[in-house]
C-alpha cells in the first residue's frame, strides 16, 4: 500500500524509512562474514606467477628449473605463493648511493671504534 508523500504524512515515512533500515541492519548482523583469502596469501599458477613477475611464461619455467625461483610443485603442477615471489623480488633490491655511503661510514666508524 503505497501512499501519497506529501508533508501531512512525512512522520509516517520517515517512521517507515527508519524501520527498513534497522530491519536490514539486522539482517546484515545476523548474516555470517566471509572474508576473501588476502591476496598475498594466494597460490598462483605458471601464468599467473609469469604475469605478477612480468616475465614470459617459458622464462618462469627457465628460473624454475634452475632453482632460480621459490615454488612447490605437486604432480606435474607448478604453483607459487604470491607472498615467497614478493620476497624474491626485494632480495634483488640495489641500494641507493645514500644507502651505500651510509653503509661505508657505518663500517668505517665500527672499525675505529675496535
Amino acid at each position: 500500500m503505497v501512499k501519497e508523500m506529501c508533508f501531512d504524512n512525512l512522520p509516517e515515512a520517515v517512521g517507515l524509512l527508519i524501520e527498513k533500515v534497522e530491519s536490514l541492519e539486522k539482517m546484515l548482523m545476523e548474516k555470517p562474514v566471509h572474508h576473501q583469502p588476502t591476496q598475498t596469501k594466494q597460490l598462483l599458477t605458471v601464468r599467473e606467477a609469469a604475469e605478477f613477475l612480468s616475465l614470459a611464461v617459458p622464462t618462469v619455467y627457465s628460473m624454475v628449473s634452475r632453482g632460480d625461483l621459490p615454488h612447490m610443485k605437486r604432480s606435474k603442477r607448478l604453483y607459487f605463493d604470491r607472498e615467497e615471489l614478493m620476497s624474491y623480488l626485494k632480495q634483488g633490491r640495489q641500494q641507493t648511493n645514500d644507502e651505500v655511503r651510509e653503509s661505508a661510514l657505518d663500517c668505517l666508524t665500527k672499525k675505529r671504534r675496535g
